[in-house]
């Protein structure tokens, strides 16, 4: 898997400031994308045990509230399989840091229905995410307003109480 780029201090992608992953490949070549160079696949650099450290070490600061995992497309079946290991590394070092996960995919349609690749490794990565951001990037539904997403069609997903609850629960921010 390869990445475009880690920012050790984003503040765009989810509450407070956060470490994010920008990895490459992306089959969805959604009409105008903020990131079109990352949706080929060897954009960027190889994702390797540094990057991984990197990243943990960045998370370190108590002012850093989370992770962030963007793309490209982080649930493209070639880098889930590099994913899932980074995702577990970040909760069972930082359990009480939030993970953020932008996707395409929409979460019932694409990924609880295991048709993107090996389920159990889908599975591992829902498993590490508190909130999932799904949905293509559409266009002419884009909403500068909007805060964490792009277009009206997104949405943000509490995933931990919409797997616990096996429905979809929306992210409320004004409660966070």
């Amino acid at each position: 898997m390869n990445y475009a780029t880690i920012k050790p201090f984003d503040v765009a992608n989810g509450p407070g400031v956060r470490v994010s992953l920008f990895v490459s490949g992306c089959t969805h070549r959604c009409k105008g994308c903020f990131n079109e160079e990352a949706w080929d696949f060897n954009f960027g650099e190889r994702f390797t045990e540094k990057e991984v450290d990197r990243i943990i070490e960045a998370l370190s600061p108590d002012y850093i509230k989370g992770f962030s995992l963007l793309g490209g497309e982080p649930f493209e079946p070639v880098n889930q399989k590099e994913l899932a290991p980074l995702l577990e590394k970040i909760k069972s070092t930082y359990p009480e840091k939030t993970v953020w996960c932008y996707t395409g995919y929409t979460l019932e349609a694409d990924l609880l229905s295991g048709r993107l690749c090996d389920f159990a490794v889908t599975k591992r990565m829902l498993d590490c995410i508190d909130i999932l951001v799904d949905g293509k990037f559409v266009e002419e539904k884009k909403n500068l307003q909007l805060r964490f997403k792009g277009s009206e069609n997104q949405r943000i997903i509490d995933l931990k109480k919409t797997l616990a609850e096996n429905r979809t629960i929306l992210w409320e921010e004004e409660n966070r």
